[in-house]
């Protein structure tokens, strides 16, 4: 059963691994500033005037039908990427699948486009302009990646179409002067802050090194983890970087080995992400491997193989094996939909962005507009979906704070523990 909104504020954990109610909107915003927009958005107020002028058709209801409403993503279907891009439609998919059988919303069924960007910022903007202008989609869904996000969502935002649940933590787009962004997940801050806590918490590492993609996704793990040693009086060891879309990887790990230190927080996705891990311990180097939810969890295990015993992940969804029930429905549409698809952090997090874009149309009813669509979330206060919980605001279109800090065992599977301690080989 579709779940409906509440009123009454989510709950928040305060237990190790799950990120504090009172840290995480100070942490979230730890770089905004009170009086002058954030370059990005001042970037989309500018394009806003070309789309403007650019586009006869804008304020129309485009994407709604009598019988359907179709949603677009532009997304990475090939490349070093394309698993989390296939991940993420599979989830949202699953999701619509489920709504579709339960006869849909208001009488309409849901329906995605998906178009391929392969995780490259111009192919974002043509996607994404193609799918608003050509193919008339009602909104946009399951981004993936801060590059292409930093790309598409300018678009989105200055053609007033929602941008819902990117795959992505970036800070650029928690700006709550974006009225089409809502985001689902946690944020990089969070999970980067998260990481540092533990590290000194759990295993007293303060000698911290990044190795990270060399991009705007990059950057904004880099600035969260850099910002969480600051605001402990600490530097960071080394820092090495390495080209988007590439496995070239050994110059920085031999940068990394110079400086010796005890743990290692990598920001990139699974395939540099797996061959870092796994050249360093080929030659010997041995910290302790950190990575944030983008790497997409199961591709990293499964390139890992053996390697991967002790790699900590952080995670913006739960374990797709809880019992939740929001997890237990997503594991019953996803075996609908494909009873040959394994459960995953990306899939489930793209079944998560689904349910919400369910709870907005619900929400907006039967003469739904892109305003009412994004005007019932931003009101929406808590929801409730089915014990995961999200919380949005007039200021605040982030839904949830939520990190969990999980390990890959020896047989490639992963488990949630609340200390670094835990999962240490």
């Amino acid at each position: 059963m579709l779940e409906h909104l509440r009123s009454t504020p989510a709950a928040v954990g305060a237990t190790l691994g799950v990120a504090r109610a009172d840290e995480t909107k100070t942490v979230r915003h730890a770089n905004a500033g009170a009086d002058k927009p954030h370059p990005f958005v001042a970037f989309c107020v500018v394009l806003g005037a070309v789309v403007l002028v650019a586009s006869p058709g804008w304020g129309e209801v485009a994407g709604v039908a009598d019988e359907r409403i179709l949603f677009g993503q532009s997304a990475a279907f090939t490349g070093p990427a394309e698993q989390l891009g296939r991940d993420m439609r599979l989830g949202i998919e699953a999701a619509f699948a489920e709504a579709n059988r339960a006869g849909g919303i208001h009488g309409r069924r849901l329906e995605l486009m998906s178009r391929d960007d392969a995780y490259e910022p111009e192919a974002a903007i043509a996607n994404t302009r193609r799918l608003i202008e050509e193919d008339g989609v009602f909104a946009l869904i399951g981004a993936v990646g801060t590059p292409t996000s930093r790309s598409a969502a300018p678009v989105a935002e200055a053609a007033g179409v929602p941008y819902i649940a990117p795959f992505t933590g970036a800070e650029f787009l928690r700006s709550s002067e974006l009225r089409s962004v809502v985001n689902l997940r946690a944020s990089y801050y969070q999970e980067t802050e998260a990481m540092v806590a533990h590290l000194i918490e759990d295993l007293d590492i303060r000698d911290i090194a990044v190795m990270r993609q060399d991009d705007s996704f990059g950057l904004a793990g880099y600035n969260g983890v850099r910002l969480a040693m600051e605001r402990r009086d600490m530097e960071l060891a080394a820092t090495a970087v390495y080209r988007r879309n590439t496995t070239a990887v050994k110059t920085g790990v031999l940068d990394l080995m110079r400086a010796e230190p005890g743990a290692v927080i990598l920001i990139g996705a699974y395939e540099p992400v797996a061959a870092t891990i796994a050249w360093s311990r080929h030659l010997g180097f041995d910290p302790v491997f950190l990575t944030i939810s983008f790497v997409g969890s199961n591709a990293l295990a499964g390139e890992l193989g053996a390697r991967g015993d002790g790699v900590f992940v952080t995670q913006v969804v739960p374990l797709p094996s809880d019992g939740l029930d929001v997890v237990r429905a997503y594991r019953n549409a996803l075996a609908a939909l494909n009873q040959d698809a394994a459960p995953g952090f990306v899939s489930l997090e793209g079944y998560l962005a689904g349910r919400l874009a369910i709870v907005a149309l619900e929400g907006a009813g039967a003469e739904v507009t892109r305003a009412r669509f994004l005007e019932t979330l931003h009101q929406a206060g808590a929801i409730d979906m089915g014990g995961f919980q999200l919380e949005y605001g007039t200021d605040d279109n982030q839904g949830s704070d939520e990190v969990f800090v999980t390990v890959i065992d020896p047989g490639g599977g992963y488990r949630s523990v609340t200390s670094l301690a835990e999962g240490r080989r």
